[in-house]
């Protein structure tokens, strides 16, 4: 049994496989109207998106939009490897780590 690779040990080519993978299970999925796994889907490949990225563009004290979460904004305290610890503004204050492919521009 192939055991399976971590999106940091993945190429950018792999990655790129793995999220158009994910992408036509998650719509299928969602045609079939299984919720559940199309949202695991969905966040699989969010986070296999994250590796993509260039965490180095994105501050500690920057304030960042969520992607799919209009209106809302997350402070970011420090990041490990694709995440971004912090909090939501105007949210209870708990930290939290996302992804860094979930946040968008820099707000001004």
């Amino acid at each position: 049994m192939e055991q399976e690779r971590r999106y940091s040990q993945m190429t950018e080519h792999e990655l790129k496989q793995e999220i158009a993978q994910l992408k036509e299970k998650a719509r299928k999925a969602e045609q079939l109207g299984i919720v559940n796994e199309f949202a695991v889907l969905e966040r699989k490949a969010l986070m296999a998106q994250a590796y993509l990225m260039d965490p180095s563009e994105y501050q500690a004290g920057g304030i960042y939009a969520i992607e799919g979460d209009p209106g809302t904004y997350f402070k970011i305290d420090y990041l490990n490897g694709v995440f971004a610890w912090g909090y939501r503004l105007g949210g209870n204050g708990q930290e939290e780590a996302l992804p860094i492919s979930l946040l968008a521009g820099e707000k001004k």
